[in-house]
């Protein structure tokens, strides 16, 4: 068996961006002492398998719907350049789905045991509801991507439940002040999704992929995109003022440089072609935030 093939459907180059909100979440859950390096690995392993089986769908399911052809600038996706078939990639989203279960279900015992059965059930439903949106984006006649919906469940997924949800695995409960940095690695995560989006925008349009990006159009989803980044830079602002115990507090404003000069690229930037570059550079500014946040909860604060 060919690996090769495999870890280019699995798309290494974004699972940073996929692990940073789980940073995040244990960051925030160490500030209030609490710490677990079984949940932790856990939790990143789960979030990776995620994005992997995400990865897998996503490639099957613009595979099928003939989105992913030549006029596609990305690069070429497994099942678009016939080194996987399509019957080896369903069988390989099944087995993906089936190591996501058993590392969901380990995650939740490790995390809360089975004895108060309140937080097993909830993260097992939470855990069946990732594994449904990571295969639906783009799988089925009703795949949400296709209907301009990619970017709420990027924000609820990669930012609200990946921080808060991790938080919770360690602490039991939620915080108010938690809700500000994972407001910002969602705003980023969606930044990145609308960069693909943007990239594609030529031909997703022509293949009937209603992203939010078809509905609205290339200029006025670059001002959308200014929009986000801007949100997260406010809300770290935000819960920087918040936590003001020294000037380490603000360590993670260090991640936005590489941010803004990537918008600058991005407002000089009229053609679609030119966009592939720039997700690479937002996904590993986002894991810096992620990385920087968890560095300023645990040395600083």
């Amino acid at each position: 068996m060919n690996i090769s093939p495999w870890i280019s459907a699995a798309r290494l180059r974004t699972l940073p961006l996929s692990v940073s909100g789980i940073v995040v979440g244990t960051a925030l859950a160490n500030l209030y002492g609490f710490e677990d390096i079984v949940v932790f690995v856990l939790a990143l392993l789960t979030t990776i398998g995620f994005q992997v089986t995400s990865n897998f769908a996503n490639d099957y399911g613009d595979g099928v719907k003939g989105t992913d052809n030549e006029e596609r600038i990305g690069p070429k996706r497994a099942l678009q350049s016939g080194s996987i078939s399509r019957q080896e990639l369903k069988e390989g989203i099944i087995f993906s789905i089936v190591i996501n279960f058993i590392l969901v279900i380990a995650l939740v015992y490790f995390a809360f045991g089975f004895d108060n059965m309140m937080y097993p059930l909830l993260f097992l439903v939470l855990g069946a509801a990732s594994i449904w949106a990571a295969i639906k984006y783009t799988i089925g006649a009703s795949a949400y991507g296709y209907h301009g919906l990619g970017d709420v469940f990027v924000f609820l997924f990669f930012g609200l439940l990946a921080v808060m949800g991790s938080m919770v695995l360690y602490t039991k409960q939620l915080t108010a002040m938690s809700l500000l940095p994972a407001i910002a690695i969602g705003l980023l995560s969606v930044g990145v999704l609308n960069l693909n989006n943007l990239r594609d925008y030529e031909s997703d349009k022509r293949a009937n992929k209603n992203t939010l990006i078809v509905f609205i159009g290339f200029k006025k989803g670059k001002i959308y995109h200014y929009i986000l980044l801007m949100g997260a830079f406010i809300s770290i602002v935000a819960f920087s003022l918040m936590n003001l115990k020294g000037w380490g507090i603000f360590l993670p404003l260090i991640a936005f440089a590489p941010i803004f000069l990537h918008m600058k690229r991005v407002y000089t930037t009229d053609r679609n072609d030119q966009i592939d570059p720039e997700l690479k550079k937002l996904a590993l500014s986002t894991f810096l935030l992620s990385v920087l946040i968890y560095i300023s909860c645990n040395i600083f604060l």
